[in-house]
């Protein structure tokens, strides 16, 4: 008897180029940019909240040395245009085919480097400039159906570590560029090889502790 056949995956040249550009605009290659080119920038796109003026020191709506709940809950409106903005790109991204390109080109690589279809790419590389907005990708993609439990699982435990790496070193970290020991890649690669390392002990931990399978299976679990 002979085995079914898969289907094979059809990716016009739209989904590639669709693709090409998320890459771009979430890799944050343009953020130092200067002039129209760094439009192709995701951070630059979310832009900035206008200052409130009128004191010795200028102030957003969130203002300055707040706490509790209250302070949370301004914090959070924060987010809100980073997650549409991201999960919009994202949406016509996927009506152009660049998600089936991405499951396409990077499955081959992701599924035994960190147990996750290649659908995840623009969640990874998202996480390198945005919390949130890689968050609001995998949460789209699971609510969704395309990626199991135990998928969004480990692209968590990747995402969790060094978040947003890229944008927080080279703003808060570069204080200490002047004086540092090493080359300023080094700390990029330790970030970004221990982000892999807590994705695979989170994958170990799947499979000792709930034996789940980490290949098809259920959007539950089961």
């Amino acid at each position: 008897m002979n085995k079914q056949e898969k289907p094979t995956l059809k990716v016009g040249w739209q989904g590639y180029a669709a693709l090409a550009v998320a890459i771009i605009l979430f890799s944050g290659i343009f953020s130092s940019c200067q002039g129209w080119l760094k439009v192709f920038d995701f951070n630059t796109l979310n832009g900035t909240f206008g200052k409130i003026q009128g004191t010795a020191q200028a102030f957003t709506f969130r203002g300055a040395g707040g706490s509790g709940a209250r302070d949370g809950f301004l914090f959070s409106i924060e987010l809100i245009p980073a997650v549409i903005l991201a999960l919009g790109i994202v949406n016509i991204v996927d009506g152009l085919g660049g998600l089936k390109a991405a499951q396409k080109l990077m499955t081959p690589i992701l599924k035994p480097l960190l147990g996750i279809p290649g659908i995840c790419m623009l969640s990874t590389i998202a996480n390198m400039q945005s919390t949130d907005a890689a968050a609001g990708m995998i949460k789209e993609l699971a609510d969704e159906g395309k990626i199991t439990d135990n998928e969004r699982s480990i692209n968590i435990a990747y995402q969790t570590s060094a978040s947003a790496f890229i944008t927080n070193y080279f703003s808060s970290g570069a204080a200490v560029f002047g004086f540092m020991l090493t080359p300023i890649i080094i700390p990029i690669l330790v970030m970004f090889i221990f982000k892999i390392i807590g994705a695979n002990l989170m994958r170990l931990y799947l499979r000792m502790v709930y034996k789940k399978t980490l290949a098809g299976g259920t959007n539950n679990g089961k």
